[in-house]
């Protein structure tokens, strides 16, 4: 495979071609991937081939024949195996190409090498709590143990809504807003199984995530997930900045919003008696997502925040990549990279249990991509996965994490999760992450509070269409603009502005709420 200095300069040269109207990633590559509609008798003079039939945008265009079973390769990876007989120029997607199973060599950490450390450290405008974490933003939360807490929570945070009632938070400008953070689950599961466990662990990165001033934690009273036992798995204790009541102690619905309402009320003095401060960029930990991937996704938006990531951990920061089965099949170039075997080990045993986890639910891997991704030119989870990792950069694995555990490595790191956004991001959250960056290229409009959400478009097209929802345009890498160097430094110096409390355009629109999605695995009895 091309290294990322390598990958970017394929791109590059193909974009400085004025009659460039594909791309190609690797000399080995079976496939190029179209920069525009093409159409049948199109003639791709570079690589020898006329194309037959309609290729949209960002899908692949055949450049040898490939016969039935053969491999076929893309960024010099195998993505799939073509399941009929494939001509020269021909549509590469869903009706020819297919998965299937094939040797990776892990050659655990042989490509680990050293970081150099940044010359001159960055910095961003943060908030520093008591226990020396640093905030990207303060707010106070509501988490609830069961979803039948739900509504009273929501009810409390609706009080303190600035859209709403924006006398009441009027002599609070520092705090930046009160959500309640509600899910579906709590009740019905083993007491001592995995899925409580997940949920308590997850709650309680919540309940001192340091984007949190204060938590107020409430249940309904006899739900199996005891606000005591929560408190008491998670080494937590009810203080001040961390209060904790049911519905059925307070006697109501009624009662309990206002009881809510008067313990929020307490907390926003405190709350808003912070002030940023300038602390280094090592104190930045950055989620990274992609959604709505498409088939310009591995080419410009994931290796710009690729680019970024490297620039965060050069300054000492932490970059968490995530979504086990979207690096499926693309595992065995994370493993080289792997600071030492041991590390390396511990993604693989994430890729076997998600495989037996599959199998128990009769379900496959490659249900990822969705509909949108196949629209937008991805055709297997192998494809997805070797553009999704992109976003992880070039330095050393350093660790690797369960589902919202605490993250306390610095570097690049793995968590376990699944590709669904809202469930992978609320466990990174959970395990520490004062930010998001978020690649798509069909178009998300997710946001994630308590942590803001930088949204990057893939295209042009997309930053077009749905602006309104999106912070960066890596569309121009593509039109050759910008390169990938250029656009990674303008992303780090916006994660580090956006830290310092600059609104993404998720935030303005209020999202971040809905969006708590722990992960349930537990069966419901």
């Amino acid at each position: 495979m091309l290294s990322p200095v390598e990958e970017k300069s394929s791109v590059k040269d193909a974009q400085q071609s004025n009659a460039a109207r594909v791309i190609r990633l690797n000399p080995a590559d079976d496939v190029v991937i179209s920069l525009h509609q093409l159409v049948s008798g199109t003639v791709l003079a570079e690589e020898g081939v006329t194309v037959s039939g309609l290729i949209p945008p960002g899908h692949k265009v055949a450049t040898r024949a490939i016969e039935t079973g053969e491999a076929v390769h893309r960024y010099g990876q195998i993505i799939g195996f073509a399941s009929q007989p494939i001509r020269a120029g021909q549509h590469v997607h869903t009706h020819n190409l297919a998965m299937g199973d094939f040797t990776r060599d892990y050659a655990y950490s042989k490509g680990a090498r050293e970081t150099l450390p940044a010359a001159q450290p960055a910095t961003f405008q943060g908030i520093v709590r008591r226990d020396g974490q640093v905030a990207t933003r303060n707010y106070i939360g509501i988490l609830i143990s069961v979803n039948c807490s739900a509504t009273v929570a929501r009810a409390i945070a609706d009080y303190f809504r600035r859209d709403i009632h924006p006398e009441v938070l009027g002599a609070f400008p520092n705090v930046d807003g009160v959500v309640a953070l509600t899910h579906g689950a709590g009740c019905a599961v083993d007491a001592d199984g995995e899925g409580l466990a997940i949920l308590q662990r997850t709650l309680g990165g919540y309940a001192c995530h340091p984007n949190f001033a204060s938590v107020l934690v409430i249940g309904l009273g006899c739900e199996t997930n005891q606000i005591s036992k929560l408190l008491e798995t998670q080494g937590l204790k009810e203080h001040e900045r961390l209060r904790t009541f049911t519905i059925q102690d307070t006697g109501g619905t009624t009662a309990t919003i206002a009881k809510g309402i008067d313990i929020i009320k307490e907390m926003l003095p405190e709350a808003n008696a912070v002030k940023r401060e300038t602390v280094p960029a090592s104190h930045l930990k950055v989620g990274l997502q992609c959604g709505g991937s498409d088939g310009y996704s591995g080419i410009t938006a994931n290796p710009v925040l690729g680019a970024a990531v490297d620039l965060l951990v050069a300054h000492g920061g932490t970059a968490i990549l995530s979504e086990t089965p979207e690096i499926y099949g693309a595992e065995h170039l994370l493993t080289r990279r792997a600071s030492t075997p041991e590390i390396g080990r511990k993604l693989v045993d994430r890729i076997k249990w998600w495989e037996k986890y599959c199998d128990r639910h009769d379900a496959q891997m490659n249900n990822n991509p969705s509909a949108g991704n196949k629209a937008g030119g991805l055709t297997t989870v192998l494809e997805k996965s070797l553009g999704g990792i992109a976003k992880g950069g070039s330095t050393n694995l350093t660790e690797v994490y369960e589902y919202a555990q605490p993250v306390r490595a610095r570097g690049l790191v793995f968590m376990d999760t699944p590709g669904y956004d809202p469930i992978s991001a609320t466990g990174q959250v959970a395990g520490g992450a004062n930010l998001i960056c978020f690649t798509t290229g069909r178009g998300s409009a997710y946001g994630c509070a308590p942590s803001p959400s930088v949204k990057l478009a893939t295209n042009t097209t997309l930053w077009q269409r749905q602006s309104d929802d999106m912070d960066l345009n890596c569309g121009e890498v593509l039109e050759g603009t910008k390169t990938i160097e250029v656009l990674g430094a303008l992303l780090f110096q916006m994660m580090l502005d956006t830290a310092s409390g600059r609104r993404s355009r998720s935030e303005q629109h209020g999202y971040g709420q809905n969006e708590f999605v722990p992960w349930q695995i537990s069966a419901i009895t």
